[in-house]
């Protein structure tokens, strides 16, 4: 359980859910002046949950990444651009093939100032008419962070031969430009 207090330095953190865990933190690894990026869950009401009740739906938690950066070399807008890129917002509950609850489109806010960029660009993107369908992405405040368990980190990294990371991951990376 991490407290979901920005860190005591000179870095920034900011937290998002976009679908799966694996596909997020991929993207985030590969972006300059991110230094840390954890996958875990957030937004729920059960305490230290696992994966294996995360995916009942029950415990009202999302697959989330949280994710250190250096504001001086990486702006709290860049990631919001990334995450808005990374995923479809105009569905409820569910990214490609992964359904559920846990795969929601939300923001964690950790300051007044990062509600406010977030609220900025979501409804920016709601008016630039990229998507036909409304933006369903909630942004809270950010609540109790909990790690996943130890074979979820750096999933992409460790498993890059297996076909979800083949067919779901190496795509997305490509079309954002990462390696």
């Amino acid at each position: 359980m991490i407290k979901s207090t920005p860190p005591v330095s000179s870095n920034a953190v900011a937290m998002f859910g976009a679908g799966c865990f694996w596909c997020v933190e991929a993207v985030f690894q590969r972006t300059p002046g991110v230094l840390r990026v954890a996958s875990g869950y957030a937004g729920g009401s059960t305490k230290n949950p696992t994966y294996k009740e995360v995916c009942t739906g029950n415990t009202g938690h999302a697959e989330v990444v949280r994710v250190e950066f250096d504001p001086k070399r990486l702006s709290y807008g860049r990631l919001l651009d990334l995450f808005w890129e990374m995923h479809d917002p105009t569905t409820l509950n569910r990214q490609g093939a992964d359904e559920g609850t846990q795969y929601r489109s939300e923001i964690f806010y950790f300051s007044p100032e990062q509600k406010a960029q977030a609220e900025a660009s979501r409804k920016a993107l709601a008016d630039s008419g990229k998507f036909s369908d409304p933006i369903v992405t909630v942004i809270s405040p950010a609540p109790v962070f909990y790690p996943a368990e130890d074979y979820h980190k750096d999933y992409f990294n460790q498993n890059r031969s297996a076909p979800y990371c083949r067919f779901v991951i190496e795509p997305k990376l490509k079309k954002l430009g990462k390696k």
